[in-house]
């Protein structure tokens, strides 16, 4: 056998993170290096298969039909080295290397960072990154193995699985409330101020104000952090229309129109088909999903 004529399985490696990331900066990012040598790995590989394995796209780059037999031996490599990991640790655990992920910031902060967090000390050799985005889904998956988003969803050469439907109500503070009053209809909510995402800078149009149908109100205090709307509620700047799990039991909170008024949204995964067949991606998902299932209470208001 002709080692020389043997594809590195560094660069079968390379072209695995490049197939679940979708650009090349993101796996310079994940790998420590930088976008120039992922480009000269991928180019060796491509020498050494005989054509290409990748071709760009609207949506990142995407493999060929010879990309795809290679990451099946990639993927074969990874699995071998992941239980030679694990068997050299002393243990059964063959969950390792970095996962992605980017989530809406209120939704992360009570549903993913648990379960990430509860993940990571089962398997303490699993990296995460958490980013904060609420946005509509990447055509090119934003250099993450998974994506959780809002909304309704247009999505191509990409894996969508329903998480959950979540529940947003308006609420006030009692400071507020005794101060201004709350309004008895809808019609009423013009005579108010009103929290709400940015509507210039706000992906998602079902989690603004004007989506809502409600009259435009007295003023607003619009802030980009689901975060800042909570503390802005709270501070008696006026009714906000905030996600039931991040309000429901706590202090300093009053419904407004509970009868009147809600909405109810989805709440979506979506990775990659090379992403989905990674084993701490899997598990990653396992573990939102039941964060999810033991709160399903909580989203459902």
């Amino acid at each position: 056998m002709d080692l020389k004529r043997l594809p590195s399985p560094d660069d079968l490696l390379i072209l695995l993170t490049v197939a679940r990331l979708g650009r090349f900066n993101a796996v310079a990012e994940t790998l420590g290096t930088t976008h120039t040598t992922i480009s000269r790995r991928i180019l060796a590989l491509d020498k050494q298969l005989g054509g290409r394995t990748l071709e760009r796209s609207p949506h990142g780059w995407e493999l060929t039909e010879l990309g795809a037999q290679a990451v099946e031996a990639a993927e074969a490599i990874e699995g071998t080295l992941g239980a030679l990991s694990g068997r050299i640790a002393r243990t059964e655990d063959h969950l390792s290397g970095m996962v992605r992920i980017s989530t809406p910031d209120g939704f992360g902060a009570e549903f993913v960072a648990p379960a990430l967090v509860r993940l990571q000390r089962e398997h303490p050799l699993l990296n995460v990154e958490m980013l904060s985005a609420t946005r509509k889904v990447s055509q090119n998956r934003s250099g993450v193995d998974l994506e959780v988003v809002v909304g309704n969803l247009e999505v191509s050469n990409a894996q969508t699985i329903f998480l959950s439907n979540y529940v947003l109500r308006l609420y006030a503070s009692p400071e507020y409330a005794s101060g201004h009053g709350l309004p008895e209809t809808l019609d009423d909510v013009r005579q108010h101020g009103f929290v709400s995402y940015v509507e210039s800078a706000l992906q998602v149009a079902e989690l603004g104000h004007r989506s809502t149908q409600l009259p435009m109100p007295r003023s607003s205090f619009q802030a980009t952090s689901i975060f800042a709307q909570l503390e802005a509620v709270r501070r008696a700047a006026g009714i906000g229309l905030l996600p039931n799990f991040l309000v429901v039991g706590k202090p300093g909170f009053v419904p407004v129109l509970p009868d009147d008024f809600q909405r109810q949204l989805p709440i979506w995964a979506v990775a990659r088909a090379e992403s989905l067949r990674s084993a701490p991606v899997q598990a990653v998902l396992a573990a939102v999903r039941a964060e999810i299932a033991d709160r399903q209470e909580v989203l459902a208001g």
